[in-house]
């Protein structure tokens, strides 16, 4: 849920305070990057 009124209006990245806000996951639009999945090799190797 947004609940910073700028991200609300224009979002996260066209905010001025972008770069040093710390609750841009929290209270803004930017998602947690996505874990990569595992690759065939990675797994074949573990085994």
């Amino acid at each position: 849920m947004t609940l910073c009124p700028v991200a609300v209006a224009v979002g996260c990245q066209k905010c001025p305070a972008f770069s040093i806000c710390p609750l841009k996951g929290v209270i803004g639009d930017q998602q947690k990057p996505a874990a990569p999945p595992a690759s065939t090799t990675d797994t074949a190797r573990k085994k």
